[in-house]
């Protein structure tokens, strides 16, 4: 019998809620060091093998399993969770699943408490995760107050904690900013080189490359596509279902000589009254905490598709919240069409903005997709016939028709990402605004709601620019505020720090690399090849003008 540490023989596995399998026939062995990326389309099976791998299936998922999964020669059918949880550390796609205590050093000394080592040790081992992390300056924070990459970091931390022999990684760089992902990866090939086996679930595929992962597994419904190594670009690997390097794209066009459609960029200059008004916004939560906010001034107008960059905790979701009610400035004011927030419900503004949280499980509740996103017309008074056509658009945008009889919760975290993204469309608010819109999605989804939402089909408007006045995204996603934005805004040390068309905001490489804003092959590119387009591009219609 092997004795590596992960084992994996004709595995199949299928939910007890869905009438397909979710993954068939896989088989593959890690060697102890190996790091392996698996990568492919969301719902192609790479969170229901992890879930295989820790043991959750069979235990917190119902369903017929079928093959081994065989953990240093031990089936994890056999095995007590506690014995599944020492070898295999676990870090979840969605941090807000996975944080359970409210501060950041019992969060991060959670697991090794559980295992009932000293205090001393216990101490020495959350200090030594929160240094490898560079997340120091958290250890006395409370979780309900950290953003959404922090709780990622923090969630990271608790796992490290534990010492496993296999780390399992599910969409870890989901919600980190460029530069914190690069800090993470560069972790994770470390604990590779120093003996830890790491599976890597990503749909980064370009951030994680860089560290050299010493095999790529590539799963298309539910089955191995592709597993060796990468160099270059694999035939077996479609670029359009995930995200690789804008230079492997531009030559895989070449070679199959595609012509790409170049889409129509939504520059619309409408301008008039501003929608939204920052006045001289300041704000904390709390008298004895620092700002969060501090001289905060911006105005959203008529045609504006806006992406907001900036790091972790930098105070962008703040910054969004107060536009749609959810927080009131300490200082300052905020307008929406005039009036001022603090006198309007948040019913009232949510005819005028639409928000879509960072996490799915703030948002989802219904029995059904179906039902979720009825809820929000229903509430606004719609009448049937227009709250059916609504429902229809927005499923049909986010690529989620055959869900429309699933339960929100039982879907991958993609896809319940894009039930969300649909709640909201199908409201029709006036303003649509997104935290993390493409967090967890694959490429190929990702491409194909923005897609849908921000170009023209059939000769008509844009789904975005005939229901919504306005757009804002923010985003950790350079190549979305490349290939979508009209206008990008630098939000750092608690203000706006640059404001414009991304073609002259994106091109700073010294600021955007201050704020954590590492500049990708797409960008790079689109900058070179700026003279010939005079506009951003995305990487397949590129290939047209690169020699």
């Amino acid at each position: 019998m092997s004795t590596h540490p992960l084992v994996i023989e004709n595995l199949t596995f299928k939910y007890r809620t869905r009438p397909e399998n979710a993954i068939e026939n896989i088989s593959l062995e890690l060697k102890q060091g190996e790091l392996l990326l698996i990568a492919g389309a969301s719902g192609c099976g790479k969170s229901t093998l992890a879930r295989c791998i820790n043991g959750l299936i069979p235990r917190s998922y119902r369903g017929e399993r079928r093959g081994k999964v065989l953990l240093h020669g031990k089936d994890v059918a056999d095995l007590q969770i506690a014995e599944v949880a020492q070898t295999v550390g676990s870090l979840l796609q969605d941090p807000e699943r996975q944080i359970v205590a409210s501060n950041v050093f019992n969060e991060v000394a959670f697991g090794p408490e559980n295992l009932g080592l000293p205090r001393g040790e216990i101490v020495e081992r959350v200090d030594q995760a929160l240094k490898r992390l560079n997340i120091e300056y958290l250890r006395d924070r409370e979780t309900f107050n950290l953003s959404g990459g922090e709780k990622q970091k923090v969630a990271l931390a608790g796992v490290l904690t534990m010492n496993p022999s296999i780390l399992l990684l599910d969409e870890p760089l989901a919600s980190l900013d460029p530069a914190s992902a690069h800090e993470a990866l560069e972790v994770f090939r470390s604990l590779a080189d120093e003996g830890k086996t790491i599976v890597l679930i990503e749909h980064r595929v370009e951030d994680a490359i860089a560290i050299k992962p010493d095999r790529l597994l590539y799963m298309e419904g539910g089955k191995i596509q592709y597993l060796g190594a990468i160099d270059n670009l694999p035939k077996e690997i479609d670029y359009t279902q995930v995200k690789l390097p804008a230079t492997w794209v531009v030559q895989r066009v070449k070679e199959l000589n595609q012509a790409a459609e170049t889409p129509t960029p939504l520059a619309v200059e409408e301008r008039g009254e501003p929608l939204v008004v920052f006045e001289d916004v300041d704000f904390r939560y709390d008298e004895e905490l620092p700002f969060v906010l501090k001289d905060v001034n911006l105005k959203i107008y008529a045609g504006d598709l806006i992406a907001v960059l900036g790091p972790n905790g930098a105070g962008k979701s703040t910054l969004v919240k107060h536009a749609i009610g959810l927080l009131k400035p300490t200082s300052g004011r905020v307008l929406v069409e005039g009036k001022d927030t603090r006198k309007m419900s948040v019913a009232q503004i949510a005819r005028a903005l639409g928000y879509v949280f960072q996490s799915p499980t703030h948002m989802l509740y219904a029995p059904t997709v179906r039902e979720e996103l009825e809820f929000g017309p229903k509430n606004l008074k719609y009448d049937s016939a227009e709250i059916s056509k609504f429902v229809n658009e927005s499923l049909s945008s986010v690529n989620l028709e055959e869900f429309v009889e699933y339960p929100p919760l039982a879907l991958s975290f993609g896809q319940q990402k894009r039930t969300t993204i649909a709640a909201v469309l199908a409201m029709r608010s006036k303003i649509l605004v997104m935290d993390e819109p493409t967090a967890g999605q694959d490429f190929a989804n990702y491409t194909h709601f923005m897609n849908a939402l921000c170009q023209p089909s059939d000769g008509a408007q844009s789904i975005l620019s005939a229901n919504f006045a306005a757009t804002l995204f923010i985003t950790h996603d350079v190549d979305l505020a490349v290939t979508y934005a009209n206008r990008a805004l630098v939000f750092g040390d608690k203000r706006i720090i640059a404001d414009g068309k991304p073609q002259d905001v994106l091109k700073d490489t010294e600021l955007l690399l201050k704020y954590r804003i590492r500049p990708t092959s797409l960008l790079k590119l689109n900058l070179d090849l700026l003279p010939k387009t005079g506009k951003f591009l995305p990487a397949e219609a590129l290939a047209a003008y690169a020699s």
